[in-house]
Formats: structure tokens, sequence, C-alpha cells
């Protein structure tokens, strides 16, 4: 099995914020897949998971332990369904990426995310991770204030496409690995909205 956490922060207020990529990746891979969303069973911190899909089983999470705190349900979901680190992909919102640029890596540290350094601090650094760029915005701005706020006018004209091209890079984790993914989209600038 292979499991696909889109880390975000639940809530409306948090609905459409940068710091919730994760969370509208994993959703568009639910919507190709007309996947519906349930309760995490009750032995593992809150999550919503959507039903696997695929020749190789494959569950979407989406943590509702709100950011801080996302490495309690990933870790909590693995050790329920007996899955090794190497099979989950974390899909991450990232300032220090351009808006739009993909990196995927199969292990490393945390950076600033706080959301990732509670995955890092629970299952250790050998955990793959698609980083989903969100950029830094105006240098000025609190950091913590860019990635809550919502998508600028220009960048929600690109998201879709963004999302689009991150749902693919998801999938192609969940059928073809980590190697794979990052080949086909780390040096793929071609995607990226600053071009």
């Amino acid at each position: 099995m292979k499991l696909i956490v889109g880390l975000g922060n639940p809530g409306r207020e948090y609905r459409d914020t940068r710091h919730n990529a994760g969370f509208m990746v994993v959703d568009e891979i639910a919507r190709r897949h007309d996947l519906n969303w349930a309760m995490a069973p009750a032995q593992v911190p809150e999550a919503f998971v959507a039903k696997r899909f695929g020749t190789e089983p494959v569950l979407l999470v989406k943590p509702l332990t709100y950011m801080n705190l996302s490495g309690e349900a990933a870790a909590g979901l693995l050790r329920y369904y007996d899955v090794d680190p190497v099979d989950l992909l974390i899909v991450v919102d990232d300032i220090d990426l351009p808006f739009g640029r993909l990196r995927a890596r199969p292990s490393g540290s945390a950076g600033t995310h706080n959301g990732l350094r509670s995955v890092v601090g629970r299952l250790g650094t050998e955990v793959p991770r698609l980083r989903v760029g969100v950029g830094r915005g105006d240098a000025r701005r609190d950091l913590a204030d860019h990635v809550l706020a919502k998508f600028e006018t220009a960048e929600r004209e690109q998201l879709e496409s963004v999302i689009t091209r991150a749902a693919d890079a998801a999938e192609m984790f969940a059928a073809e690995g980590i190697v794979k993914v990052m080949n086909t989209y780390n040096a793929d600038d071609a995607g990226s909205a600053s071009e």
C-alpha cells in the first residue's frame, strides 16, 4: 500500500491558502477517481482518508491535527496499515520554491516547514516528499501571514495547472516511485508559473 498525505489546516478559514497546497493536491486526486473522504479509523489521530484505488492500494490522507501536528496522523496511519515510510509521500507547500515549481525528494530535513518538521520528528528523515512552490511573497511581509493568506489573483489564474501537475506527480509516485517523480518533475521548469 502507498499513502499520499497532503498537509494543510482544517477549517473554512484556511481553505484556499498557500499552506493548504497539500490538501488541494489530494483533493484533486480524489476528484479524479470519484473518491469520497471519510474519517480515519478510530485507532489513529484524526484525519480524513479516501478509499484506495488502482492496482496497488493507495490511501489519500488529509490530517485534521493542524499543520504543526501532521506527523501524529502520518505516523498513526503508517502503524495502523503497516506501511513502510518509503511508501509514504508527504505533499507540502514550500516558500523556498518559486510559485508553481515542484520538487520531489526521497528524504531530507524539514527545513523551515512546521508540518514537515512534525513528520520528520515522528518518522525520521527517510520520508519521500513532494514540495509545491508557493513563493516567499513580499520580503516585508511576515512569512506566517504569507502562507496563511489566499493566493493572489495572478497566482489563482495558474493554480489549477500547478495543482494538476502536483497531483500527476503524486500519482506517479504511487505507480512508479519517488525516483521517477524526481527525474520527471524536478528538472521540469517548463511547468513553473515563473516561466
